[in-house]
């Protein structure tokens, strides 16, 4: 693993996740094909790194990066795959301000929803996976700043601050019809109270907004080889890897 960047990715096994919206009491159940996501959220070393802009307000190379948009977070995919030898995931039309996901490319990505959150339980059943005050930076511990990733206990499949220090964009729409183009936001944020730093718990932004407390984690589909690595671990657990 980079020590300064903490480009570090787990593997994470096949399952199923049921989500659930309070506000529409709507539930839904996904299967999932394996995957990898990163130990930690993007940091301002790597962002740094990649695109040569610090946008966050507060400083620091081991800090996750915030005051990116979930537009610069997609970009920032693509330039990190460009430069590391992998396919993009996306294709993005600037003409229309659209975009598309080819499912098939082994570059780096926004998790959807249902990994985040799937990989965020890592097996547990109930609204975190450890005492929040162990596992993330939250209003009641976090001093009212972000934190270092890292810092606090990751879950039983090697993933920090899932919950709390900055909130993740993840691929999906939020609600289109009510919404429009909004995405989802997954896992709390440093100024947050303790019931939004929830594995199921939602919110949303408009994709162009900079937040402080909104960052983000890669995530990478699997090609056919790292498949197999991964079902060699089984569902109870995870395999790590180097970032490439």
């Amino acid at each position: 693993m980079d020590t300064m960047t903490g480009n570090e990715m787990i593997a994470i096994p096949a399952g199923q996740v049921t989500l659930a919206d309070r506000r529409t009491r709507r539930s839904w159940t996904v299967e999932l094909a394996p995957y990898r996501l990163a130990a930690t959220p993007v940091t301002q070393a790597l962002y740094a790194q990649v695109s040569g802009r610090r946008p966050s307000a507060g400083r620091g190379d081991r800090l996750p990066v915030e005051g990116v948009s979930w537009w610069d977070a997609v970009r920032f995919c693509n330039a990190l795959s460009e430069q590391t030898g992998l396919t993009p995931a996306y294709r993005i039309r600037t003409e229309s301000d659209a975009i598309d996901w080819d499912t098939s490319a082994d570059g780096y990505r926004l998790p959807t929803e249902a990994e985040w959150e799937y990989a965020c339980r890592a097996g547990t059943s109930g609204p975190r996976y450890g005492e929040l005050d162990e596992i993330g930076w939250y209003r009641g511990n976090s001093a009212e700043r972000m934190h270092e990733v890292g810092g606090k206990r990751p879950n039983a499949w090697g993933l920090h601050d899932m919950l709390g220090n900055v909130w993740d964009w993840c691929w999906d729409v939020y609600d289109a019809e009510v919404y429009g183009a909004y995405r989802v936001l997954r896992g709390g944020g440093w100024f947050d109270e303790h019931w939004s730093c929830r594995a199921s718990a939602r919110r949303r932004s408009h994709p162009s907004f900079q937040v402080d407390d909104v960052g983000f984690r890669l995530a990478r589909s699997m090609v056919p080889q790292d498949t197999r690595t991964a079902a060699a671990h089984g569902t109870g657990g995870a395999g790590r890897s180097s970032g490439e």
